[in-house]
């Protein structure tokens, strides 16, 4: 029997689809979307599921793929796949963000050329094949996340087939998840080293580590900022959906001073001609945003490892490593150290899940222990010394009583 459900979003609506869950030719639950209406939807639910039933049971034959489907061309269902994921792949039916794009184009271009795929009918029994290649890759000193973005790569391409019936069903359903701990994990900024930090950085990279600091936002996304997105009145930074990584739109308040200064520097123009200036010598390669609110560099980490070097600040400590989205990092350290519930914390930083902003952003400094240590000790041992010194004062005054008594006696 299939069951019927409603999800509810993160603004705490139900959606007005209804979703329901059935048991496939297989054995297996599967879940998919129905209409707005929950009768509608209970009879998809019902004829769908007494289909898998009829074909399990082999009343019914199963579908296949078409035979011209095994024959397609490899490239050609590439080109088909990623052009569906630029117009609708991405969450809620919106795009793939650019750099989503570009990682599926490069990592399903890596496996054509590693598996040598010329037809997509090769993907079938792929399985021991992938596996070998991702332990290759492993053994090349490959992080585990990197290896395990390989591997969802190829199975979101193999899912999407199935779904369009080019594939009978999914060659990777039993390929295993990679351990995807981070080895070395990033660290936040102390409140000295962020000083030192501006002290040394040339103004304009100052200025957007401020902003990357006081506003959590990622290198991307400071990149796409533009002059319209400074809003002076609210004191902060309008977010838009096309850029962001969760693909909403929103705000990012940012400190009052903060916003007097990116006024400074947008009636200055001085973005334009940095970008012309660092984009002079290859034209075609990049363009020059159009109204950008800060200069970004293209590569940060680079840049961000040479202030760090000129700043005295090592980049790797028993407490993890610092890169530019390490600024991230501070910033939300720096949220709950300044008192931020885990839900200020958690809405300011944009994620959707509370236990991402206080487990892995959200980082401790020694200092800070220490002196919370101090402070539950203080009152408890000072009592405790009360106590001890009352003690030893009345040994003293019991021994010379005695004293005394002896002496008279």
């Amino acid at each position: 029997m299939p069951y019927v459900f409603q999800t509810i979003g993160r603004n705490g609506n139900r959606h007005p689809r209804w979703r329901f869950q059935y048991t496939d030719r297989r054995g297996k639950r599967r879940t998919s979307v129905g209409t707005t209406s929950r009768i509608e939807t209970v009879k998809i639910a019902l004829r769908i599921e007494n289909e898998e039933f009829e074909i399990r049971k082999g009343i019914r034959p199963a579908p296949r793929p078409s035979s011209e489907a095994k024959y397609r061309d490899f490239a050609d269902v590439v080109s088909e796949y990623c052009a569906w994921g630029l117009s609708q792949g991405g969450w809620g039916g919106r795009s793939w963000s650019k750099t989503h794009a570009r990682m599926r184009r490069a990592q399903l271009a890596w496996w054509v050329q590693r598996l040598e795929l010329k037809c997509l009918g090769q993907l079938e029994g792929i399985l021991p094949r992938a596996e070998a290649a991702l332990r290759e890759l492993q053994g090349s000193g490959c992080a585990g996340r990197t290896v395990q973005g390989y591997a969802d790569t190829l199975r979101a391409f193999c899912r999407w087939c199935v779904k369009r019936r080019y594939l009978d069903e999914q060659p990777l359903a039993d390929l295993a998840r990679f351990d995807i701990t981070p080895e070395v994990v990033r660290r936040a900024m102390t409140l000295a080293e962020v000083g030192r930090l501006m002290k040394t950085a040339p103004s304009y990279r100052r200025l957007l580590y401020q902003v990357a600091i006081c506003s959590g936002l990622r290198a991307g996304e400071l990149r796409s900022l533009t002059t319209d997105d400074l809003d002076v009145c609210r004191r902060g930074l309008s977010l838009r959906s096309k850029w962001t990584k969760n693909r909403r739109s929103g705000f990012q308040p940012l400190p009052s001073i903060l916003v007097q200064e990116l006024s400074g520097f947008v009636a200055s123009g001085a973005a334009n001609g940095l970008y012309r200036s660092a984009y002079a010598h290859k034209p075609k390669a990049r363009a020059v945003p159009e109204r950008p609110l800060l200069y970004v560099p293209h590569n940060t980490a680079r840049v961000f490892d040479r202030d760090l070097h000129a700043s005295g600040i090592p980049k790797v400590t028993p407490e993890g490593k610092l890169d530019f989205h390490a600024l991230r990092v501070t910033y939300v350290t720096l949220l709950v150290q300044a008192g931020a519930y885990v839900k200020e914390a958690q809405s300011l930083a944009r994620h959707s899940d509370p236990k991402l902003t206080m487990n892995v952003y959200a980082k401790v400094f020694p200092e800070r222990l220490t002196q919370l240590v101090e402070n539950v000790g203080q009152p408890i041992l000072e009592d405790k010394g009360t106590i001890q010194a009352q003690q030893e004062t009345a040994t003293i005054v019991t021994q010379s009583a005695t004293e005394c008594y002896v002496n008279l006696a």
